[in-house]
């Protein structure tokens, strides 16, 4: 194994993405599967799980993908689907909590019940999974190369960026500090926990979020670096994470957003003049 092998390579290495079937969490998957990982992908639509599990059997990478059905949200499936872990792996190596989800309104029209779906996924169904997955996740680590957890932050939860997403930038706010809460937690265990806190992707919640050619461009201009984030972008951070070159880093959030998270209270209204 040359040098740069032994730094990224995931060889023999097993890991659940959550939210793996698009968006980021497919990015991450293929990154996975491209460094010799085998990959189990969840999400709730059954459709979206075989065309992933198809397309990144078909990158020509080293690791393999599956998938199983699930929606986190609900406890029951949640659990069934680490049973279903259980009985496939004797250890995890790296445990992607991804899946999430976001709910807009103008404030005062932001249902309660919103709030409390948006949480249930973005913010309990990781901290359960951990829970749930700590024997495999014990069993996956080593002193001098943890097993991985990895957390997907957002801009918005370290800017007070709301834009009628009142809960899902509390919720990423919520994931970060669980992230380091976890981390000095389970670092006794041999498990690293860190956070990737991505900027505009192309994602679905994005494309929501920029229907038109206008608000893509107001949303790439609020961009440092002028673009928005690309697949090798996701792929290089979770690289670092998971492979031996980050087995020493935890408790850390990981701006992956073009420089969005170094923009300044009036940084908006500045691009748009």
């Amino acid at each position: 194994m040359n040098y740069l092998e032994n730094l990224f390579s995931l060889e023999g290495r097993t890991a659940l993405v959550t939210g793996g079937s698009s968006g980021i969490g497919l990015m991450m998957a293929e990154a996975l599967v491209m460094a010799g990982a085998d990959v189990i992908i969840t999400a709730r639509k059954e459709a979206e799980c075989v065309a992933a599990v198809e397309r990144l059997n078909a990158l020509g990478g080293s690791g393999k993908a599956d998938a199983i059905l699930a929606d986190l949200s609900k406890e029951e499936q949640l659990l069934a689907l680490c049973r279903q872990i259980e009985q496939r792996w004797d250890a995890l190596s790296i445990l992607v909590n991804n899946a999430g989800r976001n709910w807009g309104a103008p404030f005062g029209k932001v249902p309660y019940k919103s709030w409390e779906s948006v949480f249930a996924l973005n913010v309990t169904a990781p901290f359960a999974l951990c829970q749930e997955l700590l024997p495999l996740l014990e069993r996956g680590g080593r002193p001098d190369d943890p097993a991985r957890v990895i957390n997907t932050g957002s801009s918005s939860g370290i800017l007070p960026l709301g834009n009628n997403a009142f809960s899902y930038s509390a919720s990423k706010a919520s994931i970060h500090h669980l992230t380091r809460v976890l981390a000095r937690e389970l670092a006794g265990h041999n498990i690293t926990v860190n956070a990737i806190s991505p900027g505009p992707f192309d994602s679905r919640m994005m494309k929501l979020a920029t229907p038109d050619e206008t608000a893509y461009e107001v949303v790439r201009d609020m961009v440092p670096l002028k673009r928005w984030g690309n697949a090798s972008d996701i792929a290089g951070a979770m690289l670092f994470l998971c492979g031996l070159g980050g087995a020493f880093v935890t408790g850390t959030i990981i701006p992956v957003d073009g420089g969005v998270a170094t923009n300044c209270g009036d940084e908006p209204q500045k691009q748009r003049g």
